[in-house]
């Protein structure tokens, strides 16, 4: 039994190089805009976020723990003594542990160095994305406006017409902030 690709260009082949998209240009164009954006920040981090991000990125990978149980059983090996090393660090492995330790201490650095730049990152999208929805937000209010005004010089009539008036008023982020937070309040007030 076979499956089919959904997509009528061939998987992993560009659209642009077959001529066959299911994009529109623009939203082509958009992701090569993100794409581009991502790799502009990405030569922006500091030498010391792109240390942070290659070592956050390596200890998530199973190569990372494939080392590590390799070493600890090189440790715990060599540790007791046995083909004929003296024994540096026996049962119950202090020295281990310590080293342990302190890998955990460094490595946790590391992960919250990353964290914070991909919060970051995180803000600048939520803000853009909310500077974008605003931008919808009052074009759809005008566009609803104007089909209004269409509709009242031709003379249709609308049974929703109160819903519509609804719609058309402007929503301001401080506005809807304040209703979010009354309404919030109103909740913990009534437990």
């Amino acid at each position: 039994m076979s499956i089919e690709h959904p997509d009528p260009v061939s998987p992993g082949l560009d659209p642009r190089v077959t001529g066959n998209s299911r994009l529109a240009e623009i939203v082509e164009r958009n992701i090569e805009t993100l794409v581009m954006l991502k790799r502009h920040r990405s030569r922006k981090r500091t030498l010391e976020g792109r240390v942070a991000d290659g070592i956050t990125g390596f200890s998530g990978s199973m190569l990372f723990v494939y080392i590590h149980v390799g070493l600890f059983a090189l440790w715990m090996v060599c540790g007791n003594g046995v083909l004929g090393i003296p024994k540096f660090d026996p049962y119950p492995y202090q020295l281990l542990t310590m080293a342990v330790s302190l890998e955990a201490i460094f490595l946790s650095t590391f992960v919250l160095v990353s964290q914070n730049r991909m919060a970051i990152e995180a803000d600048r999208r939520a803000d853009l994305d909310l500077h974008v929805d605003l931008l919808t937000e009052h074009e759809i209010t005008r566009a609803l406006k104007m089909l209004d005004a269409i509709q009242e010089k031709l003379g249709i009539s609308d049974p929703e017409a109160r819903e519509l008036r609804q719609l058309e008023k402007e929503c301001t982020p401080t506005a809807v902030m304040e209703q979010l937070e009354r309404a919030e309040g109103q909740r913990d007030a009534s437990r």
